[in-house]
């Protein structure tokens, strides 16, 4: 079987479910390429786009957090949200990007809370404008 199944949860929703040949995700150590027959395993995902390729296809989606859960025949990600390219909306990804480097430069070191929260909302930016824009593909 050169397939598996590939299921992307949120918990509002299934955003993604098809039988795919590979998949890449950027976990906490670095990027993983996962391909039918992968070792179980279960790890932590970066805010990074994950790149799928199936039916001689590939596509991005982008993951904001979560875990990735490998079996035998199936891998679940399991993210606090998810974006197909379709559903972007690439002008407000920019602004936010703005915002947050606007955020980032204005904060002191001192506030450390409001500078994780800023570079997380720019790593999510980014990764919505790299999905939206087909550069999220590795």
């Amino acid at each position: 079987m050169n397939t598996f199944l590939l299921e992307i949860v949120t918990p509002d929703r299934l955003v993604y479910s098809k039988q795919v040949n590979s998949l890449t995700v950027r976990g906490v150590e670095g990027e993983l390429g996962i391909l039918p027959g992968h070792i179980p395993l279960v790890t932590p995902l970066q805010v990074a786009p994950l790149s799928i390729k199936a039916d001689g296809v590939t596509i991005s989606i982008a993951v904001h957090g979560g875990f990735v859960e490998v079996h035998k025949d199936k891998v679940t990600v399991l993210a606090e949200s998810a974006e197909l390219p379709k559903d972007i909306d690439v002008e407000r990804a920019e602004a936010a990007r703005e915002r947050a480097q606007r955020r980032l430069q204005s904060l002191s070191k001192q506030d450390d809370i409001d500078h994780r929260r800023a570079e997380l909302a720019l790593q999510r930016a980014v990764t919505r404008i790299k999905v939206s824009t087909g550069k999220g593909q590795q």
